[in-house]
């Protein structure tokens, strides 16, 4: 890739989602230039494109999935299942009634998105204020 198709990948994803066709916060936010949402397709091929440039990454199978995957096991083994939910978005009660009791709330959810990114989250601290939250020990 050369240095224009950088800078005109970096000016794109520093257009705020609404300018780029999203409207609610839950929209796609990765999308055509013509506005449509990018489908399941299209990252397929990005990631077959990338495995052809770098090989471990056919090797080991990586995909949108199986980056979601790694990441909401991480989430889970250092911040609890409740928190892990939540992160993924998952709002329904199927599985064991248990399932109904187990919430995070915004600040846990916050929380773990600051310690798998490393980056302070305005929302991280709660009511302690904490920028960078501490995962769960293991025991």
């Amino acid at each position: 890739m050369d240095a224009l198709q950088v800078a005109i990948r970096r000016r794109h994803f520093n257009v705020p989602p609404r300018a780029r066709g999203a409207v609610a916060p839950t929209d796609t936010l990765l999308r055509y230039r013509n506005g449509q949402p990018a489908t399941y397709r299209r990252y397929d091929l990005m990631w077959t494109r990338i495995g052809r440039q770098l090989p471990w990454v056919a090797a080991q199978g990586i995909t949108t999935h199986w980056l979601r995957h790694t990441t909401l096991t991480w989430v889970e083994r250092h911040f609890g299942y409740g928190v892990a939910r939540a992160y993924a978005g998952h709002t329904d009660s199927r599985g064991p009634a248990t399932t109904t009791y187990i919430k995070a709330d915004l600040h846990a959810v916050a929380a773990a998105l600051a310690a798998l990114t490393g980056q302070p989250h305005p929302l991280a601290g709660g009511s302690e204020g904490q920028a960078l939250p501490v995962p769960l020990a293991k025991g």
